[in-house]
C-alpha cells in the first residue's frame, strides 16, 4: 500500500507533464496569470511582483508575490500546483541573501528595491554549438564541390607575371631620418 507521499510525488509528476513550471526564487521578479471565471465566460488576469517566499512541500507547495498598488502593499499567495495559475514567467532574477523576504512589507520606495542578479556566460552555449556543427556538417559537401570547381578553374587559368615590387632599404630609411633630425 502506498503512503500519502507517494501519492502526492505521482500527481506533482502528472502536473509537471501537462504544464511547464520555470524555476524561480524568493527575490525574483515574476508575472503570474491567474485564471479568472466570471459567469460563463473565462479570463487571464496577471499579477506581476515580487516573490518574497516560496514554500517546497510537493504538492502543498506555495509562494507569495508582493506588489505595490496605488501607493499599497498587495500581497498574494498561490498553491504553485493549482489549476488555477495558468502561467508562470520570471521577469528578472533577484540578488538576495535570504529565503524570506517578509522584510520589504516595513520598506517603502528606493530602499525597497531589489538589485538584480547578473548571470554570467562562460563561453558559448553548448546547444548553441551542437546546432552549429550540424549546420558546417550540412554544408561541407558542398563547400568541398566548390572547392575542386576552383581548384580547377585556376588550373585551367594561364598565370601571369606580377611585377615586383621594389622595397624601400633600410639604410636609406635610417639616413632619411637622421636629415629630417638635423
Amino acid at each position: 500500500m502506498k503512503n500519502i507521499e507517494d501519492l502526492n510525488r505521482e500527481k506533482v509528476k502528472k502536473i509537471l507533464a501537462k504544464k511547464k513550471i520555470p524555476e524561480f526564487f524568493a527575490g525574483d521578479t515574476v508575472k503570474i496569470g491567474v485564471r479568472i471565471s466570471e459567469g460563463k465566460r473565462e479570463r487571464v488576469q496577471y499579477f506581476e511582483g515580487v516573490c518574497i517566499a516560496k514554500k517546497k512541500r510537493d504538492i502543498n507547495s506555495s509562494f507569495t508575490v508582493r506588489k505595490i498598488s496605488f501607493g499599497e502593499g498587495v500581497e498574494r499567495t498561490f498553491a504553485l500546483y493549482s489549476p488555477i495559475i495558468s502561467s508562470i514567467k520570471v521577469i528578472r532574477s533577484g540578488q538576495v541573501k535570504r529565503a524570506k523576504l517578509y522584510y520589504l512589507r516595513g520598506k517603502k520606495g528606493k530602499s525597497a528595491r531589489i538589485a538584480e542578479k547578473i548571470k554570467k556566460t562562460i563561453g558559448v552555449d553548448i546547444s548553441e554549438q551542437v546546432i552549429e556543427n550540424e549546420i558546417l556538417d550540412q554544408s561541407i559537401p558542398n563547400q568541398e564541390k566548390n572547392e575542386t570547381k576552383t581548384k580547377e578553374l585556376k588550373k585551367e587559368a594561364p598565370k601571369v607575371a606580377e611585377p615586383k615590387k621594389e622595397e624601400p632599404k633600410k639604410e636609406s630609411l635610417k639616413t632619411e631620418l637622421k636629415k629630417e633630425k638635423k
